[in-house]
């Protein structure tokens, strides 16, 4: 351990990147053989029957100061679920060649239990923070624990300044506390139009992730290991393959069977083998391992039918290109869904690229392929250091992950991809009654966002609730900024000028900007008001300073 934090203070560019990434001054990870382990893959998070004590609309006996939920009457208690999550340090192996070390999860898992919840059924998690209160190395103990890109109030959402532990909390809190009950009420966003109809399909994502957010730390806590997938259904996406409601898409499912998420991280090592995280790099960590579901280059035994898989770029910082390799040829696979939003109908592509915390979802069909056949998905977006992606495809790339194709499957393969998934819902222009203007730059060595550092107690916008907005976001430099817009999906009306294009063209919530771009962005503030933020996600950044608090005021 004294190895790691001695290279935390030496390390200059955060580390070499095979296939991917560039030189720098720290030695290489040590080496370890890919695809020895295989993927690990999650049933999802079962609820308890209850909690105890039970959950308060102000505060539960033992719960940190948090702001009451909004709208309690409204979703609660009429149909609910109760889930309790511990994050706690534990023991991770993230490949045999490697020390079994310490990492923090949620439930003490590297990624954390996933989810599965459905649109018109609230849920409420307790998560307690039983993380060590002196723990040595990287990160902070303290925790806020943001559901990306959840419809909610405020107070669920996972604010930076809302952290907590059992003796710390937060600027935007009024006392620590063992736990926090998140009220995560899965209803499609401008609820209030529609609540007679339980809400308008087109609003629903599908494809959410929840990490940490703690200010200042969010970088290395993400990296110690506290992310985590939370998916969402309705009768439209249903999650049954099988569904005979003939409004079901019966797009590949069984969350951990037949819909696999895939969150893929780097890391680097020191000479030990331990985990290696530069608190003092101020423009983007690049590791040389690549990490899928918390384990370096696994390998995936599929079926010979269809695969649904929700790809997501869980940082810190390194952008990807991803593309499907079957003995050296790119394959075609339909493209799905953005930002966990899905399309309005799927793209035939042979690539994803994808910022950090963006999330693409896409179908492959591995019946085309013979008993025995091994694809890879590869990477070969070149990125040499914290600026972004140099615009260069590499020939070969990294493997990353395998597919090995066994057997054709016991029962028949009923899923499909149908013609038309999603509509997207309309843009009304009339609705816009200001625009904004946000450039994210850097200013004499620190992360700005229209000149300023973040400050967690001081709102930059106030947009009304009911209203719209355009939102123009400019880049600066030779930087490119993966922003993320907390609380509603946002359309691209036009990217440098130009509409955008097809896979963007849906509702998302993270806004590559490539350096200099300017992309103009159509969002709504809908039922719920409060303090939310906006921030670059290449998470460096965002922990110097890259970040905006925005509030939803009345009427």
């Amino acid at each position: 351990m004294l190895l790691t934090q001695l290279s935390d203070v030496t390390a200059k560019d955060g580390g070499t990147s095979s296939g991917g990434g560039g030189g720098g001054t720290l030695p290489p990870s040590p080496a370890t053989t890919p695809f020895m382990v295989p993927l690990p893959v999650y049933l999802p998070k079962q609820p308890v029957a209850a909690l105890d004590p039970a959950p308060q609309e102000t505060l539960a006996p033992g719960e940190c100061g948090r702001p009451k939920h909004q709208r309690w009457g409204d979703f609660f208690p009429e149909t609910r679920k109760f889930y309790e999550m511990h994050v706690r340090q534990d023991k991770h192996s993230f490949h045999p060649q490697l020390p079994t070390q310490n990492i923090w999860g949620y439930d003490g898992i590297l990624p954390g239990p996933t989810f599965e919840a459905r649109y018109g059924e609230p849920i409420m998690v307790r998560i307690y923070n039983d993380l060590p209160a002196n723990s040595i190395g990287f990160g902070s103990p303290e925790i806020s624990t943001h559901l990306h890109n959840l419809h909610d109030g405020s107070e669920s959402d996972g604010f930076t300044g809302d952290y907590y532990s059992r003796t710390k909390f937060g600027p935007t809190m009024t006392g620590p506390g063992a736990y926090k009950d998140h009220h995560y009420i899965n209803c499609y966003a401008g609820y209030d139009a529609y609540h007679e109809t339980e809400g308008d399909p087109r609003e629903a994502l599908g494809t959410l992730w929840y990490h940490d957010h703690r200010i200042d730390f969010t970088g290395p806590n993400v990296y110690k290991g506290l992310t985590g997938f939370y998916l969402l259904f309705d009768e439209l996406d249903s999650g049954n393959e099988n569904d005979p409601n003939p409004k079901a898409l019966r797009l590949p499912s069984g969350v951990g069977k037949y819909d696999i998420p895939l969150v893929f991280q780097d890391k680097q090592f020191d000479l030990n083998g331990f985990l290696f995280f530069n608190q003092f790099e101020v423009d983007g960590i690049l590791g040389d391992k690549f990490c899928v579901n918390g384990k370096i280059q696994p390998f995936f035994q599929v079926e010979r039918r269809k695969y649904r898989f929700r790809l997501l770029d869980g940082g810190p910082s390194r952008f990807y290109e991803f593309y499907l390799s079957y003995n050296g040829v790119d394959q075609p696979f339909q493209y799905i869904a953005n930002d966990g939003n899905l399309l309005p109908a799927p793209l035939t592509m042979s690539k994803v690229r994808l910022g950090v915390a963006e999330r693409a979802d896409i179908v492959i069909d591995f019946a085309r392929y013979p008993k025995g056949a091994q694809l890879f998905i590869v990477n070969k977006l070149e990125q040499v250091n914290g600026r972004g992606p140099s615009g260069k495809i590499l020939g070969q790339g990294t493997p990353i992950l395998r597919f090995d194709v066994g057997d054709l499957p016991a029962s028949p393969d009923n899923s499909r991809v149908p013609a038309r998934l999603r509509e997207l819902p309309p843009i009304n222009l009339a609705e816009v009654v200001t625009t904004r203007r946000f450039e994210f730059a850097n200013a004499n060595g620190g992360w700005t966002v229209n000149g300023k550092l973040f400050d967690v107690l001081t709102a930059t916008a106030k947009p009304k609730r009911n209203t719209a907005e355009i939102w123009v976001l400019k880049g600066g430099g030779g930087w490119s900024h993966p922003v993320h817009i907390h609380f509603e999906e946002g359309r691209i009306l036009s990217r440098n000028g130009k509409p955008p294009e097809p896979h963007e063209a849906g509702r998302k919530d993270v806004y590559v900007l490539g350096p200099g771009h300017e992309v103009h962005v159509f969002l709504r503030f809908r039922d719920f008001e409060g303090k939310y933020m906006m921030h670059c996600h290449n998470l460096v950044h965002e922990d110097h300073a890259m970040m905006i608090r925005w509030d939803i005021v009345p009427p």
